[in-house]
């Protein structure tokens, strides 16, 4: 009995341990949620203020450009998975991995696909299955600069700009997790490249989605603000590549917030078992103890009246 009571009180002070970490964790998730939210609409009017500055360069030129290229016929495509580096998100990686296999079983049949990944947990995922993956981005899933961005989205551009026979790519999808509300994350699948750039007026303050349809926008007042040197063509062939940056800028920082969020949910649960947990072993403690105590009357009790009946009578 005291070893089984033994026991139970280690096995408490295990769980309250387990619980201060797990509470630590959610507190610390929280704070950071909210500069990640903050970090998301500060980059929004660069986003809104891009996309109008494309949509009027590209209604003052009809040529085509080849990184808003369609090839009818795709023979390869890339997809970029956004995951977490870091572990105990609940479902975050596992619902953008599961969204980015489905993907893939949706466009191998008509093309090869290879994969771009962005995040430990989906580089563990592939290496575990002795999958290949064509890049691999890691460490800062949590706190994504525009930097990074960049860079992936000029690995990215020159992978779409390389011919096919020569190992390169006809379209480009990003597969990452959109920040609905604390609690609410979905997994977002769009194509990155060949682009179409959106109307600004289309998505609330200025969180526009890469691969939705209509080039330009049908607001012409917007078209008097820009004059373009030296020529249209020309200011397009740099407006291009930032677009495709900021859009996959946007992406992680949408994946960082919704990794964020996720983890700060999954620590809460895990800290209200733990408390539960604790209560249910306190419980089973003081039974224990009771019937330990319960046990050591009985048998003084006992001892007592043997004695008794065991003395001479005088």
């Amino acid at each position: 009995m005291a070893s089984n009571l033994r026991e139970l009180r280690e096995r408490r002070n295990s769980v309250a341990t387990t619980k201060k970490i797990t509470r630590a964790m959610e507190l610390i998730a929280s704070s950071r949620i909210v500069k990640a939210q903050n970090i998301v609409r500060a980059a929004s009017p660069y986003s809104l203020e891009l996309t109008r500055a494309l949509s009027a360069v590209a209604s003052h030129t009809h040529e085509e450009h080849p990184l808003t290229s369609v090839n009818p016929a795709p023979k390869r495509s890339a997809v970029l998975l956004v995951t977490s580096d870091r572990g105990l998100a609940g479902a975050y990686s596992s619902n953008a991995i599961k969204s980015a296999e489905q993907l893939h079983a949706a466009l191998r049949p008509e093309q090869e696909v290879v994969t771009y990944l962005c995040g430990r947990k989906g580089v563990q995922y592939f290496e575990f299955r002795g999958r290949k993956a064509e890049h691999v981005w890691s460490g800062f899933s949590d706190s994504p600069t525009y930097r990074q961005a960049r860079e992936i989205a000029d690995t990215l551009i020159e992978e779409f700009l390389r011919p096919t026979e020569e190992g390169g790519v006809d379209e480009i999808h990003i597969v990452y997790t959109h920040f609905d509300s604390m609690l609410t994350q979905k997994p977002k699948v769009v194509r990155l490249l060949p682009l179409a750039v959106v109307d600004p007026k289309a998505t609330p303050e200025g969180e526009l989605e890469a691969g939705d349809p209509g080039v330009g926008t049908s607001d012409e007042e917007i078209f008097h603000e820009y004059n373009f040197e030296p020529d249209p063509v020309s200011v397009l062939d740099q407006l291009l590549p930032l677009y495709v940056a900021n859009r996959i800028h946007y992406a992680l920082l949408q994946s960082a917030a919704s990794e964020l969020a996720s983890r700060q949910r999954a620590m809460k649960a895990a800290t209200d078992n733990a408390e539960q947990l604790i209560q249910s072993l306190s419980r089973q403690a003081n039974q224990a103890r009771q019937a330990a105590i319960t046990q050591e009357i009985t048998e003084i009790v006992g001892g007592a009246a043997a004695l008794a009946e065991s003395a001479p009578q005088e």
